[in-house]
């Protein structure tokens, strides 16, 4: 059993079935940390003694045949964003380089009910605020495909520790791409739910107890090595919760086992006005002739009548409103209740065309950005596709239009480019159907050859 690239499900079934104990998983964990996280930076924050604890006590529960959890004795990371009882919560932000929660997330709450292990904390950008993953505290972390290249942010380090089989699996968070675009450029899966589906419950530090100022646009996802994980993860994570009072009490389905045959899947190139690189259009034309050829209905996308460059700066611009309400400028008036209602109104009108559109197909398939992972550089800093300058903040315009508009949206690995680098593909679906959105992501891993190790790992 190769232990260090296992799926979550397979190591909880080995670890229930006593197959393997806990405490070899997480060795084997372990050493695959120290033996790659020096170049990648991925983790940053250890708690190996606890761990072992844990893992100790969880094979001790197997011998005495006491009720098991999902992810019972599941060793994980987690992002320096969600809060960490007794373990520091930094967001790669210095103010709070010592802040130590005193409880947990609701999520983290839920994946150690389920038996889960915590590890450590894998690098962000600091204060999640930019598509690379570095910050003043730990500086940056590397892509394991490529250490020059960035692993792509705000959850970089978890994907890079995903790839890197130094986790089975992560959580990431999710406000402009901040799960898909890591996951793409490091080729993992990764799904940001529907809003208002994953409590956002302690998933940013507050040291002072201030009021969250985030409500909408901003998701807690699920990133692993296979969407059989992700739906495992979904499951656990998802739901209403006493602390989250956003989080709707819609029915988590189950995940149904689908044929690709019959499956109605729309697919665009790339959205107006939206540049992408030559591979990944041939990544996702490729794709939708296999889908035709294994039987599903498949057809290029009419879009929705909206203008999709002024759905990503709306989307930039609201975000700016919650933000700024909470830290205002000095040499700016704050945005009214007027114009933040004004700006809820445009973008209803966003999210009714997308339902609209995707009441048609069972999923839209698209690119997960313009490019894959792109070598370190300053933020705003022009990045090369095709050998043309392209804006700097667009590497994210083609999933953030999904946060805007709320709907599931899941990046899957789909082989490799030209730079021998992973290309990633996004699927899209209706608000609140993330069971079948899993589904249609199990049914098209075969046909996109799923995760894949970078080499000398």
């Amino acid at each position: 059993m190769d232990i260090a690239f296992s799926s979550a499900s397979e190591l909880a079934a080995a670890i229930s079935q006593g197959v393997v104990s806990a405490a070899a998983v997480l060795d084997a964990h372990l050493a695959q940390i120290e033996r790659h996280n020096p170049a990648l930076n991925a983790v940053v924050t250890l708690d190996a003694d606890s761990a072992r604890q844990q893992a100790h006590t969880a094979d001790k529960a197997i011998k005495h045949g006491d009720p098991l959890g999902p992810l019972h004795g599941v060793p994980f990371t987690l992002k320096d964003a969600h809060e960490t009882k007794d373990l520091r919560t930094t967001v790669g932000f210095p103010p709070f380089a010592n802040y130590v929660p005193a409880q947990d997330s609701v999520v983290v709450a839920r994946l150690k009910a389920a038996g889960a292990i915590l590890v450590g904390k894998t690098n962000t950008a600091m204060l999640l605020g930019d598509f690379q993953s570095g910050n003043p505290l730990f500086g940056r972390t590397n892509n394991p495909w490529n250490v020059e290249r960035t692993p792509g942010g705000s959850s970089g380090g978890a994907a890079a520790a995903l790839a890197a089989g130094m986790t089975p699996f992560e959580i990431g968070t999710d406000m402009q791409s901040s799960i898909r675009l890591p996951a793409h450029f490091c080729g993992v899966f990764g799904l940001k739910p529907t809003e208002n589906r994953v409590s956002l419950e302690g998933g940013f530090p507050s040291p002072g107890g201030a009021p969250r100022t985030i409500h909408i646009m901003s998701c807690i996802g699920p990133m692993a090595r296979s969407a059989e994980d992700l739906a495992l993860l979904y499951r656990i994570i998802a739901g209403p919760d006493a602390r989250d009072t956003d989080v709707q009490p819609v029915p988590i389905d189950d995940v149904p086992a689908l044929d690709v045959k019959g499956l109605r899947i729309a697919y665009a190139l790339t959205f107006p006005g939206f540049p992408v690189a030559a591979d990944i259009r041939e990544a996702i034309e490729a794709l939708a002739k296999k889908l035709a050829n294994a039987g599903a209905i498949v057809a290029g996308a009419e879009l929705p009548e909206l203008d999709f460059h002024a759905d990503l700066q709306a989307g930039g611009e609201l975000i700016g409103m919650m933000l700024g309400a909470a830290q205002p400028d000095k040499d700016a008036p704050p945005p009214s209740l007027a114009d933040y209602f004004a700006a809820l109104h445009k973008r209803d009108r966003s999210i009714v065309a997308w339902e609209n559109f995707l009441s048609q197909w069972d999923a839209l398939l698209c690119p997960a950005s313009m490019t894959s992972a792109f070598p370190h550089c300053e933020a705003g800093a022009p990045l090369q596709v095709d050998g043309r300058d392209e804006d700097y903040w667009m590497v994210a315009g083609h999933g953030a239009l999904f946060n805007y508009s709320g709907h599931p949206a899941i990046a899957m690995p789909c082989g490799l480019g030209r730079q021998g680098l992973p290309i990633g593909v996004q699927l899209v679906g209706k608000r609140w159907s993330e069971s079948r959105l899993l589904a249609i992501a199990q049914a098209l891993s075969p046909l996109t050859g799923g995760f894949r190790r970078p080499p000398g790992y």
